[in-house]
């Protein structure tokens, strides 16, 4: 691992320090929340969408959990903002492992994948495409 990898790791724990749209969001269009019972992490995403009902507008997150799993959820609140639904739904493992820019251990890889895994169910869940109370990364 190079000098590009400590960069990453330094910009995960800055995010995991200072997490960017940490909190709740008043009237958000969609809430959800998810565990990871492995390790304790719990996410909370509240998603805005734009007037065109496709558009995410805003997202926060709230929980607690690991560096990996909040800093994770603050990355990934930033990057959703002015992508679509389908642009969520369409999001796997890899997009997130590559924002974060470091190797995840295959362990770890559940913690990384807990708030992408939150707002897709939100989002099936609004669309009426999902019914569940809890997203849980066992499932």
């Amino acid at each position: 691992m190079g000098l590009g990898s400590d960069m990453y790791r330094q910009q995960i724990l800055d995010h995991y320090k200072n997490p960017r749209n940490y909190g709740q969001l008043e009237d958000p269009t969609f809430t959800h929340i998810g565990e990871n019972p492995m390790c304790g992490d719990e996410i909370r995403m509240d998603v805005v969408l734009a007037d065109d009902e496709e558009t995410i507008e805003r997202v926060a997150f709230s929980g607690d959990g690991c560096a990996i799993s909040q800093a994770s959820a603050s990355m990934l609140s930033t990057e959703l903002a002015g992508k679509t639904i389908d642009e969520l739904l369409e999001m796997d493992r890899d997009d997130v492992i590559d924002m974060l820019g470091v190797d995840i251990s295959p362990m770890r890889v559940k913690c990384a994948v807990l708030a992408e895994k939150v707002a897709q169910d939100g989002a099936e869940i609004y669309q009426g495409e999902l019914d569940v109370e809890k997203t849980t990364t066992e499932d």
